[in-house]
């Protein structure tokens, strides 16, 4: 990345009518890219639903009757007659099938969350929208309750297992079910403001919205000069959209000493903005973001103007 000697006077992203966007955007690709993986998680999700169904409404039901041909006995309560001594059970072909379907259904279920965060990271939601980003970045979790928790209630309540068949089953399903909640649960979701916050540094550090990375590691760079990056793998330039859409999720908190490395201007708050940003990619939502703070005016790469308060405009 060539060294900056000009100073722009406006955001990259206005133009002669005004700003083009108002915060982050994913790339046309990264859109394209999530709705695919979301559309692949929907159908693994909804075949693991499918099979708990057949597991509840057939599988479960099927049983086996042990001593025909006792002859008839009149039952006195009810006065039907029953075949004296015959019992039913649960076969053994339905119980290691139902072990089976078990394991597909959280194979299905885990493989879906993984995708559909993947999907979250090329294409988050808004904090600030509180129950849609709730949803989109748990919906995995809530997934996995919704396809084990019906059928492992019903393996404990169903009268012709075994006890040990019942145990294995309902252990296995337990042990099934939290580790796929776990892993559908995402500890840190991705958000609009987090990757906000990223564009917001990268703009006002370097003047534009363009940044550094190679296919290694999973975060971008300010400049190409500096020694995390000198992998021998290609370096990649392009804006942190693009960077987030080859993985890259978030800005390097090391840009201070980067900057150093090549040449350009450090603010003198460098470590209170990564402070910020540290706390922001940590999920804080009520975390400012200071303004860099230059020791020359003149080494401002770009003048950005604070926006009227409403007091202001009253």
């Amino acid at each position: 990345m060539a060294e900056r000697n000009e100073k722009a006077d406006a955001s990259p992203a206005a133009d002669a009518d005004g700003p083009a966007t108002t915060g982050w955007k994913p790339t046309a690709e990264s859109r394209r890219k999530a709705t695919t993986l979301r559309w692949i998680a929907a159908v693994l999700w909804f075949v693991a639903i499918a099979a708990e169904a057949v597991a509840i409404f057939w599988l479960l039901r099927q049983r086996e009757f042990v001593g025909e041909g006792g002859g008839l006995v009149r039952d006195t309560d009810t006065g039907l007659l029953e075949e004296q001594n015959v019992t039913a059970q649960f076969p053994q072909w339905a119980f290691i099938t139902l072990i089976v379907v078990l394991i597909v259904i959280a194979a299905l279920s885990i493989t879906g969350s993984l995708l559909w965060k993947n999907a979250n990271r090329l294409d988050p939601a808004k904090k600030s929208d509180t129950t849609r980003f709730f949803v989109q970045n748990q919906l995995g979790a809530i997934i996995a309750v919704v396809a084990f928790l019906p059928l492992i209630i019903l393996i404990f309540l169903n009268k012709d297992m075994s006890k040990g068949q019942k145990s294995t089953a309902g252990i296995i399903g337990v042990v099934l079910a939290v580790v796929a909640v776990a892993l559908g649960v995402d500890y840190n979701p991705p958000s609009v403001e987090q990757y906000t916050a990223d564009q917001s540094t990268v703009i006002q550090l370097l003047g534009q919205d363009e940044v550094v990375w190679v296919d290694g590691g999973s975060v971008y760079h300010v400049c190409d000069e500096v020694p995390d990056i000198q992998t021998g793998s290609e370096k990649r330039t392009g804006t942190t959209a693009e960077a987030v859409e080859a993985g890259k999720i978030r800005l390097t908190l090391k840009f201070a000493s980067e900057l150093n490395t090549c040449g350009l201007a450090v603010p003198e708050n460098a470590d209170e903005i990564a402070d910020a940003l540290r706390a922001i990619q940590g999920g804080a939502t009520d975390t400012l973001l200071p303004a860099p703070v230059w020791a020359d005016p003149a080494d401002a790469p770009i003048q950005v103007e604070d926006a009227a308060s409403e007091s202001d405009s009253e």
